[in-house]
């Protein structure tokens, strides 16, 4: 690897009044000890699997999908490249990504409009999302991650199509990226998930390095 320019941080803050998707809010501190009273202090996390910057494993939408813990690491390290999609409202169809230039093994994060969302705003139901039509493109250009600056991926898809067109092709998928201040262009892309044992998802700290 060629020596590090610059880190960029890309990870939701997370704060219990932080967006919470359809505003379920599952995210809460609590102070057990304070320096005042205890001399120390501690505190506990309550929060979704699904909060914020996250990693969805195969489970989460497939029956027999494999857990977070047997998600490799792999899948979410390497070379990536950030696709400026800011110009679309609605959502990111296959015609969208057809003029980028997207190599097998990539790895792909879409900066869209939620991109500029405050990290505390009020759950959009209009925000940016994949359809089936760019999950099936990206799945057949064989990358080997996703990533989308909301904490979902897709809506308005009962069967959750674009999840599953991802995951029954070995795409790993990382939902709620910080990506306002990033520019178009290749990066190395650095997400770690927790090490939950046999749970759907986890939360996760994301960054790109700029080599």
């Amino acid at each position: 690897m060629m020596p590090i320019k610059k880190i960029i941080d890309i990870s939701w803050p997370v704060t219990p009044d932080m967006t919470a998707y359809k505003d379920k809010k599952e995210v809460a501190f609590k102070h057990v000890a304070t320096f005042q009273q205890d001399r120390y202090r501690k505190s506990t996390i309550t929060l979704s699997a699904h909060a914020g910057t996250h990693v969805d494993a195969p489970s989460h939408f497939v029956e027999q999908g494999v857990t977070i813990d047997q998600v490799e690491l792999a899948q979410l390290m390497g070379p990536c490249v950030v696709l400026d999609m800011t110009q679309w409202s609605e959502k990111i169809t296959a015609g969208d990504l057809e003029k980028h230039d997207i190599k097998k093994d990539a790895i792909v994060l879409l900066k869209t409009k939620n991109s500029f969302f405050s990290a505390t705003a009020p759950f959009d139901p209009n925000f940016v999302y994949i359809d089936l039509t760019a999950a099936q493109y990206l799945a057949d250009k064989q990358i080997k991650a996703i990533g989308i600056d909301y904490i979902g991926i897709e809506h308005h898809q009962p069967g959750h199509e674009t999840h599953e067109i991802f995951f029954k092709n070995g795409v790993a998928i990382i939902e709620g990226l910080r990506l306002e201040d990033v520019e178009q262009g290749k990066y190395f892309f650095c997400c770690l998930p927790l090490k939950v044992i046999g749970l759907d998802g986890t939360p996760a700290r994301a960054i790109l390095l700029v080599e």
